[in-house]
């Protein structure tokens, strides 16, 4: 048996008022992912431990298989993973977004996407200015970054930029002040941070083009290198493959044992090659990958910015340029590929944030009768034959097509 699952980040909503009470995936025209769902079984999932924010890294690790109570570390340490980042004993890594502070708010978490290239020069003015023995800046993709902090602190309290739009910067600093010198540190970086940038020429020239600035770093998301096993070692998945734009997705892959594969145009935004790594994924299972897990951003960025049309265009892209084609490869292939599809967690336009609410999701597999659901969204799922399945069982139900302790679904 081969696994595909195609991952939409952020996909879930809440009901709208502008829509009629309606989530944007109620409103969506997605007539492939409803096909899909009557050939399949569905449910709801909750992806996020109550212990733990409901960040991508720990909802994708949840969905990946692993105990995310037991082996989160932090975005950052993912991150630095897929960037080849080697941390030693005591290395903190942190993500660190390039982000844009005006009249001492923080108004976007992501410098308004600003390109790989422009990023990277001002990481390089970063790390010649701010950067030391303890302190060193890694070029990511667009605004997501990474820092790492020799011998750092543990007990920090860093907030995610993408949860406080709007808010005073001086509000959502890291923290505790008390005793912890990484704390200090980070907010001397902060500060020396927007001084060097807003006066750099990227950022002159994107304020006369009339772009946010990227004019401020914001470090979050702290941990050290963690012992994880291999999705071999966990589950026998000895030959699999992971496909995304966002580095942290790449990181989790190649810690738990996975390939990564690499899509030109792939950006994490609505403009994304959607076409190019769904064929991405195709070759990989057609040259013998038993495990593809198949990462899709463009959602989650529309949720943040709030964009309700953006939003619900991007869900149509995903049943027009992914699952119809993945139908397609299914129909020659249906006696030997399971394909699941669903978000990690929800990100909700009207709050421009994650929740943990559980997701809804779907399991096509060889030889199940489906359920009665015929139509894929937030609150139809809840009728499905899975009913409510708890974190890592859904590793279980994908692979052996049974809860743990449960009989053959």
């Amino acid at each position: 048996m081969k696994y595909l699952v195609i991952l939409a980040d952020g996909f879930a909503d809440e009901p709208i008022q502008s829509l009629g009470g309606k989530t944007p995936m109620m409103a969506a025209n997605t007539p492939h992912i409803d096909e899909l769902c009557r050939l399949s079984r569905s449910g709801y999932l909750k992806t996020v431990p109550d212990s733990l924010h409901p960040g991508s890294e720990v909802a994708n690790m949840t969905i990946m298989g692993y105990d995310a109570e037991k082996y989160y570390q932090g975005r950052g340490v993912l991150e630095a993973a897929a960037l080849g980042v080697k941390l030693e004993p005591g290395d903190m890594a942190f993500r660190c977004n390039l982000v844009t502070v005006e009249q001492a708010k923080l108004l976007n978490h992501s410098a308004g996407h600003i390109s790989t290239e422009e990023a990277n020069q001002l990481i390089v003015a970063l790390n010649e200015y701010l950067g030391s023995e303890k302190v060193q800046f890694h070029t990511g993709v667009s605004y997501r970054h990474v820092l790492v902090v020799k011998g750092g602190n543990e007990g920090l309290d860093c907030t995610p930029p993408h949860d406080v739009p709007g808010e005073f910067v001086e509000t959502v600093l890291p923290k505790p002040m008390e005793s912890n010198d990484t704390v200090k540190l980070l907010r001397q970086l902060m500060f020396a941070s927007n001084e060097l940038l807003s006066n750099h020429p990227v950022n002159i020239k994107r304020q006369a083009r009339g772009l946010p600035v990227a004019n401020m770093i914001w470090p979050w998301s702290p941990g050290f290198k963690p012992n994880m096993p291999s999705l071999k070692e966990l589950y026998g998945i000895g030959n699999g493959v992971v496909i995304s734009a966002v580095d942290l997705i790449h990181g989790l892959g190649q810690l738990g044992g996975l390939k990564s594969v690499f899509v030109e145009g792939a950006t994490g935004l609505y403009t994304t090659n959607y076409e190019g790594k769904a064929n991405a994924a195709f070759e990989a299972l057609s040259n013998g990958s038993e495990y593809v897990f198949l990462h899709i951003e463009a959602p989650d960025e529309a949720g943040h910015e709030g964009d309700v049309d953006l939003k619900i265009r991007t869900l149509e892209d995903i049943d027009q340029k992914v699952v119809k084609p993945a139908l397609a490869y299914l129909q020659k292939h249906k006696e030997e590929l399971s394909v699941a599809f669903l978000p990690d967690h929800p990100t909700p336009c009207e709050i421009r944030t994650h929740t943990r609410t559980p997701v809804p999701f779907m399991i096509y597999r060889p030889g199940t009768k489906a359920d009665q659901v015929e139509v894929y969204d937030e609150i139809s799922v809840q009728e499905g034959a899975h009913g409510f399945v708890d974190q890592t069982e859904f590793m279980q139900l994908l692979l052996s097509g049974k809860k743990i302790n449960d009989a053959i679904l």
